[in-house]
């Protein structure tokens, strides 16, 4: 065979199959499209003159291994759409005299075609609008946009790389796939109908089995560390209980339509489940391929969105006040003595030399630890307590804080005989008890449990819970906690903090040079007295100096979450399509000889619409049932990041689902199209 014949049997081959190729090389050049812009935006120097914008990138790295992973599975995906509609021709070729070794090398030029045209016009559109999705960035991290246009060649060169990775292993694919075949099986292809897996009721049990698994830990889950290590082993159950249920569960929905005789003996009804039937094998892997990815655009964006517009909430969680000095002491007299009135002093000088003022002060102390709650104690040697410490949910952090300094903080008037004691817990860790114990200390009574206090601060972006225990004696209690080491080294378990946090009356420029000024101020008193052997270290923190790296946080999740649900949409619609599509040609001579009978097309389309609302709806409301069971484990997870506004999480998630479903139903009334043309063949 002359080269010629070789180009236009592969051109020929792509043109003949437009409606299958063109939505192909459109979705391969979206992908390598948004592999650049993520990977440009992970690297590219304009962030880092903006605040926050370093967080930022770091979460777009991540994006580009996702995007890398994703790339290679959808591809791989979507090409098998394309090989079944043409293993026919592919047949037709052989038997006409090209060989395997022919055939190869027209896919090969196929390939090539198609790689060439999806990375070169993918690139170019992914350069073009890399401007674009930079100055978005540069919005949401409220920094100032600049018009020079920059092209990262290491993010093409990376790109290319990648594709052409990926691009060679689909075509090896294909090889093997046409190897393992001979011409008579590729020409009756299309026409092998798959039988009904076998046992599909032990399937759709143990698939419904593994998601009440899933559901019963997603529901269950009582702290954010449990949703941490849980949140995988769930994603993970409950993909494959999603492919069993559909798999297996959508021929027994057939087949109890098939018993309905008032359903299933009607022309609208009949052709339809009849030809569901015997394909739903492969039917229910691409509408189980379709649920997850609709429940993963819409976790993805729901929460993201979510952290984006509570940000500022979020982040008052993490600083109640403007600006706030966190001291660690040596001694217990520390925290009421000479020190802490220097600090103070230092404070109101910085804000009078600033010409502003200081309002809403609290200043309270605090002892400090971590252990691990068992039962109605607090441990802390794992030795001494039989190995207690297996539950890592256990774990969490402990402040001992004077009742007297939570009513001044509250504005309560609490009292607390010897012995009692009040408790507030973060993270909604589950703990009622009557009584709570501090290694081998004297029991303390639980007088109250109290909702609230005045000062969460960082423990708001702890990952494990926080227990504020108010006591009358404050001595007292952590005096004997002072034998507790940590390690070899016999650094004491316990710290005693002293805390100091004041809003002012400026602006953010002004605040940062307040806490500039005060920083300064305090680390030349702690070298003071060091010298005169006091231990005492300050952490000096303000709102203003941290926002753009909390903003850098929340807008790079929510960047890279609009972004993956781009992606991830994209995926489901070509889905959607090429499923659509290849049922319609596998359908078009039932229904052509169905007419031929005497069934009219109006009927045609009743019975479509019959099949496509059928099955086309399971995956978008099995996605709503797996995102409302998700609820409670993505709202742990957020509390991660301080996001505690539920009534906010439940409306972002209700409204993402509701928009995405109107872009459904959309998808859904173009691919219904696309069918009835071609089962009527007009």
């Amino acid at each position: 065979m002359k080269k010629g014949i070789y180009y236009s049997l592969a051109v020929n081959g792509i043109k003949k199959n437009k409606k299958l190729y063109f939505p192909y090389i459109l979705t391969c050049t979206g992908t390598v499209m948004m592999c650049y812009i993520i990977s440009f935006l992970s690297i590219t120097p304009v962030f880092s003159n903006i605040r926050g914008g370093d967080t930022t990138q770091r979460f777009l790295s991540m994006g580009v291994g996702v995007m890398i992973v994703f790339s290679l599975i959808f591809l791989f995906y979507t090409n098998s759409f394309l090989i079944r509609r043409r293993k026919k021709e592919f047949g037709l070729y052989n038997i006409l005299g090209v060989g395997k070794k022919n055939l190869a090398f027209v896919l090969f030029l196929e390939m090539l075609i198609i790689a060439g045209i999806s990375i070169f016009t993918g690139l170019f559109f992914g350069i073009l609008f890399s401007k674009f999705a930079e100055l978005c960035m540069v919005k949401i991290l409220s920094g100032t946009a600049t018009f020079t246009f920059i092209i990262e060649f290491q993010s093409i060169i990376q790109t290319i790389l990648l594709f052409i990775a990926i691009f060679i292993l689909i075509y090896l694919n294909i090889l093997r796939q046409i190897h393992l075949t001979n011409p008579i099986q590729l020409l009756n292809s299309e026409n092998l109908g798959e039988k009904p897996p076998k046992a599909n009721w032990l399937l759709a049990v143990l698939g419904v089995g593994i998601l009440g698994i899933a559901y019963y830990i997603a529901v269950t889950i009582k702290d954010p560390v449990t949703a941490i290590t849980a949140f995988f082993f769930a994603v993970i159950m409950v993909v494959i209980a999603t492919y069993l249920i559909f798999i297996a569960g959508s021929v027994t929905l057939c087949r109890i339509l098939q018993k309905n005789k008032h359903y299933y003996y009607k022309t609208n009804h009949f052709v339809s489940v009849s030809s569901m039937l015997y394909r739903m094998k492969r039917n229910g892997a691409g509408l189980a391929s379709i649920c997850i990815l609709c429940t993963m655009v819409l976790v993805m964006v729901s929460s993201t969105v979510c952290l984006y517009i509570g940000k500022e909430d979020n982040l008052r969680n993490r600083y109640p006040r403007d600006i706030s000095i966190d001291a660690v002491v040596g001694n217990i007299d520390m925290l009421n003595g000479r020190e802490t009135e220097k600090t103070i002093k230092i404070a109101e000088n910085v804000i009078l030399s600033h010409k502003t003022k200081m309002k809403n002060i609290i200043q309270f102390r605090a002892a400090s630890f971590g252990g691990v709650l068992h039962n109605e104690m607090i441990l802390f040697d794992n030795s001494v307590y039989e190995n207690r410490f297996d539950n890592i949910s256990d774990i969490c952090q402990i402040f001992i804080i004077p009742v007297s300094d939570y009513n001044t903080l509250m504005k309560k008037n609490e009292v607390l005989e010897e012995g009692e004691v009040l408790v507030n817990i973060t993270k909604e860790i589950n703990y009622n008890k009557k009584n709570i114990q501090i290694g081998d200390s004297r029991p303390l009574s639980v007088k109250k449990y109290v909702n609230d206090f005045a000062y969460i601060g960082g423990n708001s972006m702890q990952v494990f819970p926080t227990i504020y225990l108010f006591v009358p004696d404050f001595e007292a209690v952590v005096t004997p906690l002072g034998k507790y080491t940590l390690g070899d080294d016999g650094q004491q378990l316990i710290s005693l903090h002293w805390y100091y946090a004041f809003d002012l009356i400026c602006d953010n420029e002004a605040q940062i040079g307040i806490q500039e000024d005060l920083r300064n101020q305090i680390s030349v008193m702690e070298e003071q007295l060091t010298e005169e052997n006091s231990s005492f270290h300050a952490i000096t923190e303000g709102i203003a100096s941290e926002r753009s790296s909390f903003y850098g946080l929340s807008g790079g999740l929510f960047f890279l979450g609009i972004l993956l649900g781009i992606v991830f949409i994209f995926a489901a619609v070509l889905i959607i399509y090429y499923k659509q599509i290849s049922e319609g040609y596998e359908d078009r001579s039932r229904f052509d000889i169905m007419q031929k009978v005497g069934i009219t097309k109006r009927e045609i389309k009743k019975s479509i619409n019959s099949q496509i609302l059928t099955v086309f709806f399971l995956p978008l409301f099995t996605a709503g049932v797996h995102l409302a069971f998700a609820f409670p484990l993505i709202r742990k997870l957020l509390m991660i990041f301080g996001l505690t506004n539920l009534s906010l999480l439940v409306i972002t998630t209700i409204i993402c689902y509701l928009i995405f479903t109107l872009f459904y139903i959309i998808i859904y009334r173009v691919t219904s199209r696309s069918y009835f043309t071609i089962v009527s063949g007009d």
